[in-house]
Parts: structure tokens; C-alpha cells; sequence
């Protein structure tokens, strides 16, 4: 268990946090959210020793070993994957090292076999023997496979370097698990494997993450920061938004009865608790769900954006042809003869293990690379919008303030309109004065996001759009995209949202693409397709 009481954590003249009181137990897995520079990250450092605290204390129950996602890919780059992982747990790792360096000695003397007995003692009630295995079924679930087990970190990927240091934390069971972001760049099946692994995890585990449906499935409790403060909450992020937005209506109709109010309070808890069923976990978050008083069901003070599309005019039939595309970028064949047609209203997830590949295919629908083989052609009724990945080139040496780079995409110029605007994405009050080469990465996406609403497209081609968001705007953007008429194209890490948006996959392999108008759930549970997938890839 681990305790926070009456923390406060000062930066100058600012309170990051303050009177902070909360209590972890075993068996729960609390996510922690809260907008951007709310502390999220810096909140895990503080529980972990790594930041102490201006006021208050951290207690852990004595005994209890900590499990600590690290964020620098690069501190194990000279030590292989395997001893990388048992590091996870540092007594085990210093015994075994300490014993084995006693073996090698060729002086070895009747003071180093006692020692070493003792050690070895140790070493068995850690489960030592077992380490390796234990070890290589971690790596092995995250799909690190074991022709790399015995590499130097530095020899790999940095998406494979990630999955390691996420083994190296889940290690030896340790009694508490700290994660910071533990999905990110984890592919599907990866974040899969570390749900189910969580959902059976016996112990307490406190993770920042940004994926609403990884918060859904694991979370049994939201710790909510928000302005200096944090509340906790039963419950998954979707059951925290809901009922945070149902409060919020319900305060707004003040002529309400108080009794009709109570009973729309009890009739979504309910139809939450029910909703829990459905989850390995959701016995006890059900019965934690039917706890739950009237009044925990509070309005939440973040303000979230307004993200809608109105298209100018509807597109016709024709949409877009795509026809033998190729393209080698760097001696590297990144698309190779990909065909396909998109027809009026598709959304589609765009996949690939190459993120290249992606990337590529988006910049060659917008004109902005040429194919080396093969052509498109999009329907003459067609508007398009695209959001890349990288939006640098819209704001580097770009000497403009929010207003005039607004201006410059909008028919209608007048500042009343822009700043009006401005203020719906969160931009308000001298905010609109601010240079944009000098704007957050939240920030900028929020400005591209913008910028595509006041285009009239009825086409949208939007590559990670989500990147670089909080939580409160992925939400605004997800709900936006939902209600939007037009067509789609779009790459995506997050779950949720592809699972909400897309009506049609297409995954670009190395030897074609597979097709198919499908939901994402049913594309990934669906082994024979995940089968005939691996199988193009090779």
C-alpha cells in the first residue's frame, strides 16, 4: 500500500500540488489524468523517491518493492535485453551478479563458499532460478523474440527498446507498479498482452496514460489533478467522463427537481454497473460502481474544445481511385503496388508495422511527394483536408500570431470571427496574441485542427492527429470525427479512437494490403485475419 498525505510540491512561486491526500491499496489500478502540465508525470516521480515533495510524505507499507517504468531508452544501452529485464528487480540482480562473481574466483576460499551458500539462500527464496524464464515469458509477451534476449539494448529498435524497459518494470512482481505512458509506441497486440497481464495483477498499480480505452480496460479508479488538487474516483475513464459530463448538465438545469435529478444519477450508475460485466475485473469494479453515493458524481472544471466539421458541399460518388502505387524513399520499398478504391462516407484506419509507409501513402494523396509507380485521381466533387504527423513547416519561422495565421485559411477575416474561434479551441483571452513559432505541441494540433474545420472539406486525411493532445482534446477531436458526414482517411495509435471512427480497414503490408470494410474490434480479435496478416509480412 502507499500512502500520500498532505502533499505539496512547490516550483518558485507556484503550487504544483498541494494538500494532496489519497491512499493506493492492493488490488486496484488507478489511472491518473489531468490536462497537460497539470503534473501527471511529475505526481509518479514524486511517489517513486525520484522528486521529494516541499511538504507532505509518501509512506509505503515496509517491505513492499516498487515496479518503475523508466523514461531514458537509453541507460541500459551496454547491458543485454535478458540482464536488462531481471534488473526490474535490483536485490535479485545484485545477488545473482555477486554469486556468480564468487564462482569465477580462482582463489576461492572456504569464507567465499559460506558466503556464497548464504547467497544462494537468498537467491532460491527470490525465486532466482526461475528469473531467465520468468524473464524471457515477459519479453516474449510483448513480442521481443528470443533471438534478441541475448543482444546489447543498443542493438535494438527504439519501439523494441520500450518494450524491454515495460518487462523490466512487471519483473518479479513487484508490489507497486508506477507506469508513465506504458503504451506508447507498443503496437496493438503488445498493448493487448500488458491489459489482460494487468487485469490479472493482484497488486497496485498507478499509471499516466493518454489511451482512453487501456484506462477503460484496466482501471478500476481515477485519481483526477486538477488545479493543484487530486480527487479520486471509482471507476474507469469513460465511467469518470460520463458522469463528470452528466453533472455538468444537471448543475446547468438549476429549475430541475432535485428528485428528478437523483433519479437520472441513479439510472446511469446503474447502467455503468451493468456495463461492467462485461470485464474480466468487473465483479468487484461492479460492486464498487453500486457503492457509489450521489454525491461522488461531480462536475469536472476542465474545459474541453469544440471540434466539429461542417463539409461545404457533399461529395458525389467518386471519392478516390488508387492504382499500383510504389515508392522506395532511401533504397527502402516503402509502398509497393497498392491499390484500392474509397467510396462516399468510408472512414478508414489506415495500419502498417512500417510507419513510413503510412506517412508515405499520405503525402503522395496530397501531391506533396510523387509515386514511382502507379497513379490516383480523387473525385472532382472532392475538398480535402489533411493534418499530418509532422506539422513543423506550418509554424517554424513562421512570424505570425495566432489571429493572422488563422486569417489566413478562413473566407471570413474579421478578428471578432477569428478570436471567436480561437476561443471555441481553447484559446482565450491573450492567447490569440501568442507567435506561433512558439506554441506547445498541443497547441499546434489544436491550431491544425482549426484549420481543417474552417476548410469545408468533405474529405479528411489525418495522419496520429491525436498526437501530442490531452486527454480533454482527444476526447472533443473523437466526438468531432464521429459526428462528421464526409470520408476519412486516417492513421491512428489509440484504440478507442480508431474503434469508434473507423467503419473500414486497410493494413499496408510488404506483399499488398488486406482490405475490408470491418470494425477494428472485430479486425483485431479475429485470428484468421491476424494469422493471414503475419503470413504477408513475411
Amino acid at each position: 500500500m502507499i500512502t500520500v498525505t498532505d502533499l505539496v510540491l512547490r516550483f518558485s512561486d507556484r503550487a504544483l500540488f498541494k494538500d494532496v491526500n489519497v491512499k493506493f491499496t492492493p488490488g486496484n489500478c488507478y489511472g491518473v489524468i489531468g490536462a497537460n502540465g497539470a503534473g501527471k508525470s511529475t505526481f509518479l516521480k514524486i511517489l517513486s523517491g525520484e522528486i521529494e515533495p516541499t511538504e507532505g510524505s509518501i509512506s509505503i507499507t515496509a517491505g513492499q518493492r516498487l515496479g518503475i517504468l523508466k523514461q531514458n531508452h537509453f541507460e541500459f544501452d551496454e547491458f543485454a535485453v535478458l540482464d536488462t529485464v531481471i534488473m526490474g528487480h535490483k536485490k535479485l540482480y545484485d545477488i545473482m551478479k555477486e554469486k556468480d562473481a564468487l564462482y569465477q574466483k580462482e582463489d576461492f576460499s572456504e569464507e567465499d563458499g559460506i558466503k556464497a551458500s548464504e547467497l544462494e539462500v537468498e537467491f532460491a527464496e527470490l525465486d532466482g532460478w526461475n528469473a531467465e524464464m520468468n524473464a524471457e515469458k515477459l519479453l516474449m509477451g510483448l513480442g521481443i523474440s528470443k533471438e534478441l534476449h541475448l543482444k546489447k539494448m543498443k542493438e535494438l529498435e527504439g519501439s523494441e527498446k520500450v518494450k524491454v524497459l515495460l518487462a523490466q518494470s512487471l519483473f518479479g512482481n513487484p508490489d507497486i507498479l508506477l507506469l508513465d505512458e506504458p503504451t506508447n509506441h507498443l503496437d496493438f497486440k503488445a498493448i493487448n498482452w500488458l491489459e489482460e497481464f494487468l487485469i490479472d495483477y493482484m497488486n497496485t498499480v498507478i499509471v499516466v496514460s493518454h489511451d482512453r480505452h487501456f484506462l477503460n480496460k484496466v482501471c478500476t479508479h481515477m485519481l483526477d489533478i486538477d488545479f493543484g488538487k487530486a480527487k479520486l474516483f471509482v471507476g474507469n475513464y469513460d465511467f469518470w467522463y460520463e458522469s463528470s459530463q452528466l453533472a455538468l448538465k444537471l448543475m446547468k438545469e438549476q429549475n430541475k427537481k432535485k428528485e428528478e435529478k437523483v433519479e437520472e444519477l441513479k439510472r446511469f450508475i446503474a447502467r455503468f454497473s451493468s456495463n461492467a460485466s462485461k470485464a474480466k475485473q468487473a465483479t468487484s469494479r461492479k460492486k464498487l460502481l453500486e457503492k457509489i453515493a450521489i454525491e461522488d458524481i461531480q462536475p469536472s472544471s476542465r474545459q474541453y474544445p469544440f471540434v466539429g466539421f461542417k463539409p461545404d458541399r457533399e461529395a458525389g460518388k467518386d471519392i478516390l481511385t488508387v492504382d499500383g502505387i510504389s515508392k522506395t524513399i532511401d533504397g527502402v520499398k516503402v509502398l509497393d503496388n497498392i491499390s484500392f478504391t474509397v467510396n462516399k462516407e468510408d472512414k478508414i484506419i489506415i495500419l502498417s508495422r512500417n510507419e513510413m509507409a503510412k506517412t508515405t501513402l499520405f503525402q503522395i494523396l496530397m501531391g506533396e511527394i510523387e509515386p514511382d509507380e502507379g497513379t490516383f485521381k480523387w473525385g472532382v466533387t472532392t475538398k480535402k483536408s489533411y493534418i499530418p504527423k509532422d506539422n513543423s513547416h506550418f509554424f517554424e519561422g513562421v512570424n505570425l500570431n495566432l489571429i493572422d495565421w488563422l486569417r489566413q485559411y478562413s473566407e471570413e477575416k474579421s478578428e471578432t470571427f477569428i478570436r471567436g474561434f480561437l476561443g471555441k479551441m481553447l484559446f482565450s483571452g491573450d492567447d490569440p496574441l501568442k507567435m506561433v513559432n512558439v506554441l506547445s505541441g498541443g497547441e499546434k494540433v489544436r491550431c491544425m485542427f482549426s484549420k481543417a474545420m474552417l476548410s469545408g472539406a468533405n474529405v479528411l486525411l489525418l495522419d496520429e492527429p491525436t498526437n501530442h493532445l490531452d486527454l480533454e482534446s482527444i476526447q472533443s477531436v473523437n466526438n468531432g470525427l464521429i459526428a462528421f458526414t464526409g470520408t476519412m482517411l486516417f492513421a491512428s495509435h489509440d484504440h478507442k479512437f480508431i474503434e469508434t471512427i473507423a467503419n473500414r480497414v486497410i493494413e499496408i503490408t510488404p506483399n499488398g494490403i488486406y482490405d475490408e470494410k470491418i470494425t477494428f474490434d472485430e479486425f483485431l480479435e479475429n485470428d484468421k485475419i491476424q494469422k493471414r496478416i503475419d503470413e504477408m509480412y513475411k
